[in-house]
């Protein structure tokens, strides 16, 4: 049976790459391949651990650094990578090679693949990072590789820099059960009365905490953000949460078991951000019935094409109306624009096609 790898800084958690890749991983296993996933931490079939994020120097001010590791060092990491992925016929490189958080990871990647079957999944290139604005060597590009983007902006600005991508959106399972609410508020601790406003992010500038826990407080709720704080942001959160506490506003910062029980345990959701190369949450929270304010990301006003009814988190009066007199035919209308368009089933079949247009098909 041929082997399709899958590649990446970090593989089988809960960020947003992991979460994706895992469907794909899921998708690639059916079309008849063995997968083995590759990271440089997480729960993975094969460890490199210079691959991970921070391995070589983490965030704007470490980028220099990264490009500065001499060629000795690329050269080990590549044989490294090289034993990693010796066996793989396929190889999904999941926004390593399009993202400068680990240079020298990226530059012994695009090298052990140099005439491979390689398909790059893009979720957020360098360009749309204002720290990474001046770094122009990713993504790369190969005859024997194929390039998919999560969104068309981002295939709009590819195809400008040389590199023809096709557009697959992310894809969900939109028949996932749903989670019994009674239980798990009591299981979280939230009282039967307490309206509360999840946030299921990990806590980093883009994702917005100021614009989520204003919207708690405009709406009378619990501000509850369920991801860590990354990229040298906990000092920052602190702060916010200690001011929002000392404002009256109720906040929760924990995770939840599961997407079923976080969504059923919350009466909305929010999702401020400045940016986002896709953004699940206002999907996982359609399919689980759940009223979404989402800001204008130019990735979010683009899924609104496809229907979507969501909330504007500067209106916040029309959520807090909406929440005391619920329509579920807005969420009905919402879960049917994801099982039209980002079902898993469709997702397949655009992979599918990628993979048989490539040869790559026993």
């Amino acid at each position: 049976m041929p082997i399709c790898a899958f590649v990446s800084f970090r593989l089988g958690g809960t960020d947003g790459v992991s979460v994706v890749a895992a469907t794909w991983a899921e998708v690639v296993a059916r079309m008849g391949f063995d997968v083995v996933t590759v990271a440089g931490e997480g729960a993975v079939d094969r460890r490199v651990p210079r691959l991970a994020i921070g391995a070589f120097a983490d965030g704007r001010a470490g980028v220099d650094g990264q490009r500065a590791a001499d060629a000795a060092t690329i050269d080990d990491l590549t044989a490294e990578v090289s034993v990693a992925l010796a066996d793989a016929d396929v190889v999904v490189v999941e926004n390593l090679g399009t993202i400068p958080m680990n240079l020298p990871a990226a530059r012994a990647v695009n090298r052990v693949l140099r005439d491979r079957p390689a398909l790059f999944h893009h979720h957020d290139p360098a360009w749309q990072r204002s720290r990474y604005d001046d770094v122009r060597e990713l993504p790369a590009d190969d005859p024997a590789w194929r390039h998919v983007t999560i969104n068309d902006i981002t295939g709009e600005e590819m195809a400008t820099r040389g590199i023809r991508a096709v557009t697959i959106r992310n894809g969900f399972d939109v028949d996932a059960p749903r989670g019994d609410r009674d239980a798990a508020r009591a299981a979280l601790g939230f009282e039967g009365d307490e309206r509360v406003l999840a946030h299921p992010v990990r806590a980093i500038a883009r994702k917005d905490v100021p614009a989520a826990l204003a919207l708690a407080e405009a709406i009378g709720a619990t501000y509850w953000l369920t991801g860590p704080a990354e990229e040298g942001y906990g000092p920052t959160l602190d702060r916010l949460l200690g001011e929002a506490r000392a404002r009256g506003v109720s906040v929760r910062h924990e995770t939840a078991p599961g997407p079923a029980e976080l969504y059923a345990a919350a009466d909305a959701v929010a999702f401020p951000s400045t940016w986002e190369g896709f953004g699940n949450p206002p999907i996982e929270a359609a399919i689980h019935r759940r009223p979404v304010a989402v800001s204008h990301y130019p990735v979010a006003d683009e899924l609104r094409t496809l229907g979507f009814r969501w909330f504007d988190p500067e209106r916040p009066a029309e959520l807090a109306a909406w929440l005391d007199e619920p329509d579920p035919d807005l969420l009905e209308h919402n879960a049917q624009v994801v099982r039209r368009h980002l079902s898993l089933d469709g997702m397949a079949d655009r992979i599918h096609r990628v993979f048989h247009e490539a040869g790559w098909l026993a």
